[in-house]
Order: structure tokens, then sequence, then C-alpha cells
């Protein structure tokens, strides 16, 4: 999954983001062509302390609402919970998020240690 709106921070800027309340949250969304039913989820968005995500759930949410219910026999049933997630205020994935980051940055000072033997 792409992470959005991160414009280029490093792994130490995440991290003190993250500690200062940013997080990062995706939402689903679902949307049907009468026979067939897509459930589908968006990018990664970092959301930053005191930032709402009304605009970014609310798009999602719409989408749901407007295209997710004309697929038979499933589009009812996959329509509900994506609308629920996001006005709970989508899936928050920090700790998935920063364990990778987390791995990274272990892996890129590991690799700056590292002698060349060439």
């Amino acid at each position: 999954m792409k992470i959005k709106n991160i414009d280029g921070l490093s792994a130490k800027d995440l991290q003190r983001r993250v500690n200062f309340g940013a997080k990062f949250i995706y939402f689903s969304y679902t949307v049907s062509l009468v026979v067939v039913t897509f459930r589908r989820t968006s990018g990664v968005y970092l959301i930053h302390p005191g930032e709402k995500a009304v605009v970014k759930r609310s798009f999602y949410t719409l989408l749901s609402l407007l295209f997710g219910w004309w697929g038979l026999p499933f589009g009812p049933k996959y329509t509900i919970a994506p609308i629920h997630s996001n006005l709970q205020g989508g899936k928050d994935v920090t700790d998935e998020v920063m364990s990778v980051v987390s791995g990274y940055a272990l892996y890129r000072e590991a690799n700056k240690r590292k002698p060349n033997n060439y």
C-alpha cells in the first residue's frame, strides 16, 4: 500500500510525528457494477496531530453510498462495513507502518556501518 502525503519525510521525521500524535489511517469503499462487487481500500494517509480526516473519509463513504449498493447479491452486504468503518475514523494502521519504518531505518543504519569488501 502506498502512503500518501508523507512528502519525503525521513524515518526519524515520521517517528517524531507519530510520537506527537500523528496516525496512519486507510479507508474502505465498495463499488458495484450490477453483477460484480469490488471491495477496496484507499492508500494509507498520514494524519497529522490535530488534522481532521473528514474530507478524506467522506469521499470514500460517499463513493460507497452511491456505487456500493447496486451489485447483486453482495452489494448491500459489502457496503455496510466500509461505511461503518469510515464513520468510525477509518482503520488505524500506525503500529504496522511504524514497524516497517523502524525496520527500514535499522537496515539503512546497518548498511552504513558495513565496510565495503570489494
